[in-house]
């Protein structure tokens, strides 16, 4: 199969360009904006009949959280309005979309984890954007599925982790918030679990949500503390409130997710969380 991989500069993209090596029955396109703007209908349509692509993996994404406040049109432009053009081609080619959104598109006001047919409730621009995106794909209807992720790191790019790291050795202490409940996701693990979606050959014929993060659960300062513990770093992490810690966009204070539909349909392995964490913290020892 030729696959379109969008969005290849971003944590997951790299990812995906590593996994990929795992599943060579494949050919695969990686772009990122400089090879393929998404924001241009024209040109992935010219892409997807030069390169005879059969399947996109949507990438791509506004991730800037606080900046999509006062950067709306730019959070929309490529969250939402890009998403319409991968559709719009993806019918018209008769292309399968794998398209990555995210947590934010809840509240954070349910206290039991969330499943893939819970109601909707975007509190930030970045959650609206991305919500936008996933009605989108639903409204034209085609071949198509939205893998819903949380708290997403990797070696690549800008995550937590990476930052927890770098603020270890300027800072007497560690001030993380403590009252946000979450399941962080090595995107490591999500490249490989949408490789091996692929690969089963069972693929829904119609939109389909999945989520998608590892197993477990924490908060952003338990996380903070097991990323010192497992890095040998000592340093006292303290836990704050997130009104002690305001933000531009507002976070959903609780985003668990129920995994048991992508495992019952696709027989997924999932790791905890942890050891994801060490893997990802050993492959940074060695950059």
């Amino acid at each position: 199969m030729n696959i379109l991989v969008t969005g290849s500069n971003g944590q997951l993209g790299n990812e995906m360009r590593l996994v990929s090596n795992e599943f060579v029955q494949h050919n695969y396109f990686f772009t990122d904006i400089e090879e393929l703007d998404i924001c241009d209908e024209n040109a992935v349509s010219n892409f997807v009949t030069e390169n005879q692509i059969e399947l996109i993996i949507n990438c791509a994404a506004y991730t800037a959280v606080d900046k999509a406040e006062t950067e709306k049109q730019a959070a929309y432009q490529l969250n939402f309005q890009a998403v319409e053009n991968l559709c719009k081609v993806a019918l018209l080619s008769k292309l399968y979309l794998i398209h990555i959104s995210t947590d934010y598109v809840f509240d954070g006001t349910k206290k039991s984890p969330y499943t893939e047919e819970d109601a909707t409730n975007p509190v930030s621009i970045y959650g609206h954007s991305k919500l936008q995106g996933e009605e989108i794909i639903i409204k034209y209807g085609l071949p198509s599925m939205i893998i819903r992720t949380s708290w997403l790191y990797s070696s690549f790019g800008n995550n937590f982790v990476k930052t927890m790291l770098r603020l270890s050795k300027d800072k007497p202490e560690l001030r993380v918030v403590a009252d946000q409940y979450g399941t962080p996701t090595y995107a490591g693990d999500l490249a490989r679990a949408i490789l091996e979606i692929i690969s089963q050959n069972s693929l829904p014929a119609k939109p389909e949500i999945y989520n998608y993060s590892n197993l477990g659960e924490t908060t952003w300062y338990e996380f903070a503390q097991t990323i010192m513990e497992l890095s040998g770093i000592q340093i006292p992490v303290i836990p704050i409130c997130t009104k002690d810690f305001p933000t531009a966009a507002i976070r959903p204070p609780y985003s668990i997710f129920s995994k048991n539909k992508i495992i019952r349909d696709f027989h997924l392995h999932i790791p905890d969380w942890k050891d994801s964490l060490k893997i990802c913290l050993h492959r940074l020892e060695k950059l």
